[in-house]
């Protein structure tokens, strides 16, 4: 056989040999279909990626960040110290409120001082009523005998007349002494409203010490929860408002997926039903999750759908969680972001095939 034809035949069998495998390909990818198909009846699916719950780690009042002690990656526990905000001024006016407290305290013990004073001057008042009102009585009866007396001519006009004066001269003592018991009543009240006035300072500083003290430990910035750092949204030295944002954490222990299916499909969906998860970047793994959430109200399909036809139908937003104890025990294996497939039973009779089988990273 010549040289020609022994190319011509290798070219041949060549071509032949790429048309059966080609016609392999064909009928192989023919049964997966008509497999899947046969193996998912009963079972609905939709496409959509890994989410979590976002949390912004703020500052509570206007400063400077003065420290950030989280890189963007990290992972971190509830109540790890994340940041911390500038407190020199905080700090002046904690030292203010103090020095105010102190000067209040003096007040009360002033105030109670006073009190004291105002009621020693009322006993002293009220005594002195008792003494000229026993002089007033006293007084009342000489004059009495004495105009007995003197209706028998037995003491002169002069007489009379003395005791007279000393009587009324007693009455208007008793007056005069009750008199200074009002006044000393109306200035024992004026100190005790003192007090109380004195004492709503103490608590006036001692509440401001306390509203300053919780902006103190508030400008220690701590993660609420468990979660993994997201972004670094300040730096060291910037000076932030209210509200600031300094960190953006993902909260690892709420991971789901949303995802869309048709009315007929969604129908049949219920809170609880089991959901498995298939990732694009992990293929050889299937992780279960829940429906914790079935939309009430339909609506358009979102873009990431990419049919006409699939667009004009209403559809229902479904949401699978993750259980948090199996985040837990995968914790740095959570990434969000990443687009897969959910797949639900609507037919609870249904079996999961070998292919929807729970499988789970080492």
């Amino acid at each position: 056989m010549t040289t020609e034809n022994r190319q011509r035949w290798k070219r041949a069998g060549m071509v032949l040999g790429a048309i059966i495998v080609a016609a392999a390909l064909a009928y192989a990818g023919w049964w997966y279909l008509i497999e899947r198909n046969h193996q998912l009846d009963g079972i609905a699916s939709g496409n959509g990626r890994i989410e979590a719950t976002e949390i912004d780690v703020a500052a509570k009042i206007p400063g400077r960040v003065k420290e950030i002690l989280a890189d963007e990656g990290d992972f971190v526990r509830a109540g790890a110290e994340l940041a911390r905000m500038d407190t020199a001024v905080l700090e002046a006016q904690r030292a203010e409120a103090v020095a105010q407290l102190e000067r209040a305290r003096i007040s009360v013990d002033t105030a109670e001082s006073l009190v004291r004073q105002r009621e020693a001057e009322k006993r002293a008042a009220e005594a002195r009523v008792a003494q000229n009102e026993a002089e007033r009585v006293a007084a009342q009866k000489h004059l009495a005998r004495s105009r007995e007396l003197s209706a028998r001519l037995a003491i002169s006009e002069q007489e009379l007349d003395d005791q007279q004066a000393r009587f009324e001269a007693a009455v208007a003592a008793v007056a005069a002494a009750r008199s200074q018991v009002a006044a000393a009543e109306a200035a024992l009240g004026t100190a005790r409203v003192q007090v109380i006035d004195a004492r709503a300072a103490v608590e006036a500083a001692q509440a401001s010490i306390e509203r300053i003290q919780a902006d103190i430990d508030d400008s220690l910035l701590r993660s609420p929860r468990d979660g993994r750092v997201q972004y670094r949204v300040a730096e060291p030295g910037e000076v932030l408002p209210a509200g600031g944002v300094v960190l953006n954490l993902v909260d690892l222990a709420d991971v789901y997926m949303t995802f869309f299916l048709p009315t007929a499909q969604a129908g049949r969906v219920a809170l609880g039903d089991e959901v498995r998860l298939v990732l694009d970047a992990a293929p050889q793994y299937v992780v279960p999750a829940r429906v914790s959430f079935v939309a009430d109200v339909a609506q358009f399909t979102p873009k990431t759908v990419e049919t006409a036809e699939e667009r004009q139908k209403l559809m229902f937003r479904i949401k699978a969680n993750i259980d948090p104890e199996l985040l837990q025990k995968h914790l740095k294996q959570v990434k969000t972001g990443l687009p897969g497939m959910a797949y639900v039973r609507v037919d609870h009779n249904a079996a999961w095939p070998n292919t929807l089988q729970v499988k789970l990273p080492p």
